[in-house]
């Protein structure tokens, strides 16, 4: 409602307006909008255990396909390389894992470097579950921050410069602890970042299905196992 009501004064009243008024109608939507986004963000973070859905089999490779399909637009535009290994089959919420792929690359391309980002998805069991590592060559993380980044509203650059509500990875270690795994960093600065999560049961290996358009299938750092 204040987004919108300031929206109606901008258009209405702009000739009667001075640029100092302009200019605090632009604050005040500008709030509004963020605060907007902070509270679907939080929706989404309290509902990872209240609203998720009942563990089913599921393709992690149809779940990735279709967190790039969400992200195609933020790809197409950093041309980012997306590729990844035979992933597996497993009893998981389809729609959470989705949300943890598409929270993870889509943070790989924001924090990408001078380079295009090149993203790779891998998984191999372990322990009686699956360890997956999403690994990027992006801008990469301090050391001494590794734990503070999964840590809810906790960013380490300012809005300006990287947009978001520091959300982002909280709700993603939300979605692992309740999978009955955990999640953890590992990175070097300018180099770039593996995100490894580990999800608890058994399944399968599955057989390879298709990025979407745009996305070719190449090893990177061919012979380097995460």
């Amino acid at each position: 409602m204040v987004s919108n009501y300031m929206a109606l004064l901008r258009q209405r009243y702009a000739d009667r307006l001075d640029a100092r008024a302009l200019e605090y109608i632009s604050f005040a939507v500008d709030g509004a909008q963020r605060m907007q986004e902070l509270i679907q963000d939080l929706l989404t973070y309290a509902r990872v255990d209240t609203k998720g859905r009942a563990f089913t089999p599921t393709d992690v490779n149809r779940v990735l396909n279709r967190a790039l399909l969400n992200l195609q637009v933020a790809i197409a535009e950093a041309q980012a390389q997306i590729t990844h290994d035979p992933l597996p089959s497993l009893l998981a919420d389809e729609v959470q894992l989705t949300q943890l792929f598409q929270n993870l690359i889509s943070n790989a391309i924001k924090f990408r470097s001078e380079r295009p980002p090149a993203i790779h998805v891998s998984a191999r069991e372990e322990n009686g579950g699956w360890h997956f590592v999403v690994r990027d060559n992006g801008i990469g993380v301090p050391v001494e921050h590794s734990e503070r980044i999964f840590v809810i509203f906790q960013r380490l650059h300012g809005r300006g410069k990287y947009p978001g509500t520091g959300i982002g990875l909280s709700l993603c270690k939300k979605i692992v602890e309740r999978h009955g795994g955990r999640i953890w960093v590992e990175s070097q600065v300018g180099q770039g970042t593996e995100f490894h999560f580990t999800i608890s049961g058994t399944g399968s290996r599955s057989e390879t299905q298709p990025l979407p358009a745009g996305n070719k299938r190449i090893p990177l750092h061919a012979g380097r196992r995460p």
